[in-house]
């Protein structure tokens, strides 16, 4: 049986915005000790995508990550409303980013991508069947994208040019599934 050893004394909100929520909490850690604790809370899931082609094709993002100050390839992704059906928001990203559309999707991965700090939880999607259509960025966005085989993504990751979390974890999870 899992046993909770912190206790929370008080939770205070530090800051808000509306995509996170930071909070600090008073604690008795697991040996007993008081101490503080930091933990930021994310109002939308996390989803990326991994669209592929028949011919093992797939498409991946470039963008300059603010709070990196370097720029990043990554799987189309974005955040998905807690209470809207992650897969409809996830449909509306692969749209958004690579105006690709999909007849076949499958859930194949389920992430918190930073568990010592934050609450977020992350789902990954194959998505197959793929009709191109037009992009429909935001105004945060200004992407670069790319279409690459999928061999090449993976090689990507493996020499560290893909390095969000996401975006590993789901491509090798894709890898494995086809066996590459």
């Amino acid at each position: 049986m899992e046993n909770n050893p912190w206790k929370t004394l008080e939770s205070n909100e530090i800051y808000q915005n509306p995509w996170i929520k930071v909070e600090e909490h008073q604690i008795i850690n697991p040996a007993g000790n008081p101490g503080v604790y930091g933990k930021i809370h994310f109002k939308n899931k996390a989803l990326g995508i991994i669209p592929l082609d028949k011919e093992k094709n797939t498409w991946i993002v470039g963008q300059h990550r603010y709070p990196l100050d370097e720029y990043s390839w990554e799987i189309p992704m974005g955040g998905g409303p807690i209470g809207i059906e992650i897969l409809e928001s996830a449909k509306r990203e692969l749209k958004e980013e690579t105006g690709l559309s999909a007849k076949k999707w499958t859930e194949i991965l389920r992430i918190h991508t930073s568990n010592s700090v934050t609450d977020e939880e992350g789902f990954v999607f194959l998505a197959e069947d793929l009709t191109q259509g037009e992009t429909e960025f935001e105004e945060t966005e200004d992407l670069l994208i790319k279409k690459l085989p999928f061999r090449e993504v993976v090689e990507m990751v493996m020499n560290g040019e893909i390095t969000d979390g996401i975006s590993i974890a789901g491509i090798l999870k894709v890898a494995r599934i086809l066996g590459i």
